[in-house]
């Protein structure tokens, strides 16, 4: 079994964060001379904090599984809440970060491989540190060798072959190859914080569904046309 995988965070209250952690974020900003450029620059390093898992938690988990084409979106929510996508086969449940995390972890043990798009560089560590944190242990590591298809594939690696060529997201990937963009639907990753703020934890669910159901599809192509 491959699983396709993608996960959506949401950064932490800047309040909450300790004094010190406060003054790093905010280190190169609080240099800028120019008040309205200082200001743009506090605000982008605030709007940031969502990329790491030491000022963030995982709000929502998509798994698909390339056997049967079934999906499971794990999000943070009231606990024990279930409901079906009217499409794509999308069973989604509510669990605290705790419980996404580990639930995760017992899915990955038991796949070939995983399949995502810049999961190197974000999605896979981002849940082995994250997980660290919360004193979770992970039940695999799909890091290893860049160049291994043993058990990671990251389609962007893929598609700029190791970095060689131009990075676009996955956004850009699915336009050109006639794939539904996930953001075809008016919500991206940079909404995730305001949704998350105002409730709207299924919109999050929603919208990581329709990225694994995306990515899905550009794997098929990168298997069709690409893995030579």
């Amino acid at each position: 079994m491959k699983l396709i995988i993608d996960i959506e965070t949401v950064g932490y209250e800047f309040e909450n964060l300790d004094e010190s952690q406060r003054e790093y974020i905010l280190r190169y900003a609080e240099k800028e001379k120019n008040e309205d450029l200082k200001t743009e620059k506090i605000d982008e390093a605030i709007r940031y904090l969502n990329l790491y898992p030491f000022t963030a938690n995982v709000c929502a988990i998509g798994l698909l599984n390339t056997d049967t084409g079934n999906s499971l979106v794990l999000y943070e929510g009231k606990e024990g809440e279930e409901w079906t996508g009217e499409e794509k086969r999308i069973f989604y449940k509510s669990l605290p970060e705790e419980k996404i995390i580990s639930t995760f972890w017992d899915y990955a043990k038991k796949a070939d491989k995983v399949i995502s798009f810049n999961g190197r560089n974000f999605d896979i560590p981002f849940l082995m540190l994250r997980s660290a944190i919360l004193k979770i242990k992970p039940t695999r590591n799909f890091m290893g060798n860049r160049y291994s298809d043993k058990t990671h594939i990251d389609l962007l690696e893929k598609f700029t072959f190791q970095g060689i060529t131009k990075k676009f997201n996955l956004d850009f990937y699915c336009r050109s190859f006639g794939i539904e963009s996930p953001k075809s639907k008016g919500v991206t990753g940079m909404d995730i914080n305001e949704l998350y703020r105002a409730g709207r934890t299924k919109d999050i669910a929603v919208y990581c569904g329709e990225d694994i159901a995306a990515t899905y599809e550009l794997y098929n192509i990168w298997n069709e046309y690409l893995d030579i």
